[in-house]
């Protein structure tokens, strides 16, 4: 499964590449209001840093709107992936970029029904959003799930990209339902390292090496 960097912030992204691990990054204008620096300039020195998809969001609504903001957005990098809503505009305009050979995220999923939507529109990754159905008391996961089998059974190439992630066992769980993709924020990212038992562990190691060279 690929990992996936949800943030704007540019020194989050430069510790997480260093890492080797990230294949991509997701942005959005609430990720992008939180810096001080330009959309573009940022998404400029992103693809920088990360040999991966990019994904920009564009802020219209309408199809016109859309297709308009894409054209720069797309411009900026070869890896620049084209993020649009889930509206009928959104999926129209996925159609149309997909026949121009853009890749188009298309966020804010929270159906199979959309999904499938997505796939026949040519979206190179839909984005369901596991924890904002979780905050409903829906089960996020079992979305996925669904995503998944439907996809397969028809052999759509959208790969499933498994957003709003909260917690470590969000991308566990994606992983084992068969997520193409999970985008997470930084501090998740650095949670998956963790364990108490590996850092049990590496503290005794330590405390044996000094005691042998001792």
């Amino acid at each position: 499964m690929k990992i996936f960097l949800d943030t704007a912030n540019l020194q989050e992204i430069k510790e997480a590449a260093a890492t080797g691990l990230i294949d991509g990054v997701t942005t959005n204008p609430s990720l992008v209001a939180k810096e001080s620096r330009s959309f573009h300039e940022i998404l400029k020195e992103v693809c920088t840093l990360v040999d991966g998809s990019v994904s920009a969001e564009v802020i219209a609504t309408d199809f016109e709107g859309m297709m308009k903001e894409a054209q720069p957005l797309a411009a900026i990098h070869k890896n620049i992936t084209i993020k649009v809503p889930l509206t009928p505009d959104g999926l129209r305009a996925c159609k149309a970029l997909a026949k121009e050979g853009k890749k188009v995220n298309v966020t804010l999923c929270f159906s199979a029904s959309q999904a499938l939507l997505a796939a026949k529109a040519g979206a190179t990754f839909i984005s369901p959003f596991v924890g904002r159905l979780d905050d409903i008391s829906e089960n996020g996961m079992n979305l996925i799930k669904d995503i998944v089998h439907i996809y397969k059974n028809y052999g759509f190439k959208t790969e499933v990209l498994a957003a709003s992630i909260r917690h470590p066992m969000h991308v566990v769980e994606a992983a084992l339902a068969g997520a193409h993709v999970s985008t997470m924020p930084y501090k998740v990212f650095q949670m998956l390292f963790k364990h108490p038992l590996t850092d049990k562990g590496l503290e005794q190691f330590l405390a044996d090496a000094k005691k042998a060279k001792n």
